[in-house]
């Protein structure tokens, strides 16, 4: 609908929140605070943040959210993930926890820490497929990366060979944190496509 702003939720069990807040509304949408199933049923999109991914995917169940999150991406709501978020989304991930829940919906598996433990953090600069502009300064902590991939994931950015960067129909992941960087064209892609989808 014309003339309404969107909702974005931003999961707030653990990592970025605020940060992801803030972006997302300078990008333009009106972002709420998901804890539970019924904040989740109220938004239009919503911003899986950086932070612990087990620890993430643990508070998901202790909180009744993992199965309804599920259904939402099932049901076609537009999620974007960043850095663990990511990992959520992944159908598969390697070096992880063999009991960790993940929420899926994007046909890649993903490398926990892939970037190595040792190299807690690094930023790059990098163009990203459907973002204007210059070269998006990027920032990797404990960083996963896209081993492998569908044929309907689209991959928007890479570090040397490794995907750090994909979106499949309404789902967007990053490996890096936009969210710390001021630059917020992540977010407007995000929310440009929750626009599309015509959630809102």
């Amino acid at each position: 609908m014309t003339g309404k702003k969107i909702r974005i939720g931003v999961l707030a069990l653990q990592g970025d929140v605020r940060e992801h807040v803030r972006a997302l509304a300078v990008a333009g949408a009106e972002p709420a605070e998901v804890r539970g199933p019924e904040e989740l049923a109220a938004v239009d999109g919503l911003v899986l943040p950086g932070g612990e991914s087990t620890t993430i995917g643990r508070l998901l169940r202790i909180f009744g959210l993992l199965e309804p999150l599920r259904a939402a991406v099932g049901d076609g709501l537009p999620v974007y993930g960043s850095c663990a978020g990511m990992i959520l989304l992944a159908r598969d991930v390697l070096d992880g926890r063999p009991d960790q829940p993940l929420i899926g919906g994007l046909d890649m598996v993903v490398r926990r820490n892939a970037f190595g433990r040792q190299v807690d953090s690094f930023e790059a600069d990098l163009d990203v497929v459907g973002v204007d502009g210059p070269p998006m300064h990027a920032v990797f902590i404990r960083a996963p990366w896209v081993e492998k991939s569908g044929d309907g994931v689209a991959v928007l950015a890479r570090v040397g060979e490794h995907p750090v960067a994909v979106r499949q129909g309404h789902l967007l992941a990053t490996s890096f944190h936009p969210e710390l960087t001021g630059d917020t064209r992540m977010h407007e892609l995000f929310v440009e496509m929750v626009r599309q989808r015509g959630r809102a």
